[in-house]
């Protein structure tokens, strides 16, 4: 049974989704080393994954600083922003189920129609051929709650799951019978941002790297 317990500001709620048989591994191994922030030129639009039905067009954007950083200095400034404005809720999730190292992701849904209802615990990720829920999701917007929307309305929320989303590696997302494009076919693109964000850092701070 899902519950609902408000915190932080007074129409942020923190809805605690209960957990998943399947899919519940942890995230295992030393993140990555995190490529230097300010130097990225990457879009949100390009860490996004989509579908949409005949109600609802759906993105999800890792919030994981191994491609954050990735950003533009303006889009990766305002997902860190968001990410601390709702620090305390999801730090709440992870003390309740005992993770130490939650993958967070931010969800929107797009209404296509009037009155296009949405269930944000339909969505699942679908990661080494397992299935993971999230474990809890913060709105930050107050129509998510509502699970209605109209015409070009949209309702986000930050989603709190049980490991890092393997955002070096390949997974998706699932609602209600459909399936999202796969984050593999983004790994050229944030390869090559990785190797021109390590270059503009190199030309700016020339003397890092000789530094004792």
């Amino acid at each position: 049974m899902r519950t609902i317990a408000a915190l932080g500001c007074a129409w942020t709620l923190l809805a605690v989704v209960p957990a998943c048989g399947a899919g519940q591994a942890g995230a295992g191994g030393a993140v990555d080393a995190l490529p230097p922030p300010g130097y990225g030129s990457l879009k949100q639009s390009d860490l996004a994954l989509g579908m949409r039905n005949d109600e609802l067009e759906i993105r999800l954007v890792p919030l994981d600083e191994r491609v954050t950083r990735l950003l533009a200095r303006d889009a990766y400034e305002s997902l860190q922003s968001l990410v601390h404005s709702r620090r305390a809720s999801i730090d709440s999730v992870a003390r309740v189920y005992g993770i130490s190292s939650p993958g967070l992701a931010l969800v929107t849904f797009f209404g296509q129609r009037e009155g296009a209802r949405f269930d944000p615990y339909s969505l699942t990720l679908g990661i080494r051929n397992q299935v993971l829920r999230a474990r809890g999701v913060v709105p930050f917007s107050p129509r998510f709650t509502n699970h209605q929307l109209g015409v070009r309305e949209q309702a986000s929320g930050i989603y709190v799951f049980d490991e890092l989303l393997p955002v070096t590696d390949d997974f998706n997302f699932a609602y209600q019978g459909r399936t999202s494009e796969s984050w593999g076919n983004k790994q050229r693109m944030l390869d090559r941002e990785r190797g021109r964000v390590a270059a503009r850092a190199r030309v700016t701070q020339p003397d890092s790297a000789g530094a004792p």
